[in-house]
Order: structure tokens, then sequence, then C-alpha cells
């Protein structure tokens, strides 16, 4: 299985609800259409924890992150390859202000 999470921040000038609006009911359905994909999440900030005092906050302007799974990298290149993910990057770039994404190993401590 394959994982990535992108970071996302909402472009200069729109609010947390309008890019949550959009992400949600425009960006998302789109990702039904790209091959590959397994399963497609998306995290919604609705507020920050007040930061710890012993830590400092790394002061990031963080408005959501998704996550997407793969059955396997060769579903991943697939999917990267594809004029539908082609139509989901056209999509972001009108909401979307900055992104960083990561290649993740999930390592489950426990479930309950």
């Amino acid at each position: 299985m394959i994982k990535t999470i992108s970071l996302l921040r909402a472009r200069p000038g729109m609010t947390r609800e309008q890019f949550a609006r959009h992400w949600l009911e425009v960006h998302g359905p789109l990702a039904l259409g790209v091959p590959g994909i397994r399963t497609y999440i998306q995290n919604h900030i609705v507020s920050e924890r007040p930061p710890r005092q012993d830590i400092p906050a790394i002061g990031a302007q963080i408005d959501g992150f998704v996550e997407m799974w793969y059955d396997s990298m060769e579903d991943y290149q697939r999917a990267s390859a594809s004029p539908q993910i082609k139509a989901l990057h056209d999509d972001g770039a009108t909401f979307i202000g900055g992104i960083n994404g990561f290649f993740v190993e999930e390592k489950t401590i426990f479930k309950r």
C-alpha cells in the first residue's frame, strides 16, 4: 500500500470556509474519476489546539490535509499520468495557495 499526505493552504483572499466548500463540493468529486486511487480522505482544519509551552509551534498556515491511498507504486504512477489527475490539479490551482506533499508509512501503535 502506498499513502501520500499533502498539507494544503487556501489561496490568498479565500476564507477557510470558501476553501473547504470548494474542496469538498467541487474538488473531492473530481478525485472519484482518477484511476488507481484506493482511498481519498479530506481532513478539514476546524480550529487549532493551543500550543504547548515546552514545544514551539511550527507556525505554518494549514487549512487542511488530504490522504490518498494506492494499492501499489504502479497504481500511483498510473494515477499521476492520467488526464483525470491533470483535471484534479488544474482545479486545485483555483483554490489551493500552497501545498507540501509526502509519501508516508503508517506505524500503527494501537487501534481501539
